[in-house]
């Protein structure tokens, strides 16, 4: 009776599945979705469950695949996604047609017209494109970056508001050392015709995961908002660019700060002073020790 009751029913299977597809660290769906396949074993469950975790995980990580000609790169992301699996690559005019589940681009396309953001937004758009390029490339090795016309992409000139997206996405895997880890900003800016001025807002994301002998992840977010009067789209682009990049390198700065304070501060409040083997914790050497080998050792507990 009592297994009768534990039993879970297909539906709850599914969300509990889409609930660690979706959870999954950067760059490590496809080693969860392995295991998890393989202990539902239940194809049809498993399926229903990719299909739907698959796409949100892709969009939510700005994840970039590479077209099939391989001449460039399309961004997953929910300001240039047209719906039934296809993607806008604004700088190639062309639309990517994936494959959620097995993370690859198996088709391409042309854009159609009105798939695109009228002469006026684009030269906008443009201009910004080829400097943020060179920001991303001196900035983020692997960096990927694109502009997206959110709103107002029929606009065929000045006296009404548009909006752009930059999304920039820089990832760095290394299974092989026990390491993964990616950097994402998304900076929404609206240009608002009645008072000439460009305002800037910018979401900032670092996710880590270490697992050496050990499972430590790591999400740190930022806000940051920022203003300035438009320019023609040459100056426009400079100056955006030249936003993004002080309040992405002050960020940086203050995480190194805070993280060089972690051994006086944050792992002191991690456990407890006296831990049940009533060994003092030897916080004057938290800097030598690795997640667990050195600190059982220290400790005197596990093997």
């Amino acid at each position: 009776m009592a297994d009768e009751q534990c039993e879970l029913s297909e539906k709850q299977k599914k969300e509990i599945a889409k609930w660690f597809l979706l959870n999954s660290p950067a760059g490590e769906i496809q080693y969860v979705a392995k295991d998890l396949r393989s202990i539902l074993d239940d194809d049809r469950v498993y399926k229903e469950a990719a299909l739907e975790a698959f796409p949100l995980y892709n969009k939510s990580h700005l994840i970039c695949l590479e077209l099939p000609d391989r001449t460039s790169d399309v961004l997953l992301t929910s300001y240039n996604d047209l719906g039934e699996n296809q993607f806008l690559d604004p700088r190639t005019a062309q639309v990517a047609i994936v494959d959620h589940v097995k993370q690859v681009c198996t088709e391409v396309r042309p854009a159609a017209d009105e798939e695109l953001a009228s002469p006026f937004v684009e030269e906008y758009s443009c201009a910004l494109d080829s400097e943020l390029l060179k920001y991303v490339d001196e900035a983020y090795p692997k960096g990927v970056c694109a502009v997206y016309c959110v709103s107002g992409k029929d606009v065929e000139g000045p006296g009404s508001d548009f909006g752009l997206v930059v999304v920039i996405s820089a990832v760095r895997n290394s299974p092989q050392n026990f390491c993964n880890g990616s950097w994402r900003s998304i900076w929404n800016i609206e240009f608002k015709d009645d008072t000439q001025l460009l305002e800037i807002r910018g979401k900032l994301q670092v996710v880590a995961h270490y697992f050496e002998e050990g499972n430590v992840q790591l999400l740190a977010k930022h806000d940051c908002r920022d203003s300035t009067l438009i320019q023609a789209p040459d100056g426009n682009a400079i100056t955006i660019v030249n936003i993004i990049r002080h309040h992405e390198a002050e960020y940086m700065t203050s995480l190194e700060a805070s993280y060089s304070k972690l051994p006086d501060s944050t792992f002191k409040d991690l456990r407890r002073k006296l831990p049940v083997t009533r060994t003092l914790f030897p916080w004057h050497n938290t800097l030598q020790f690795s997640l667990t080998r050195d600190i059982q050792k220290e400790l005197g507990i596990g093997k």
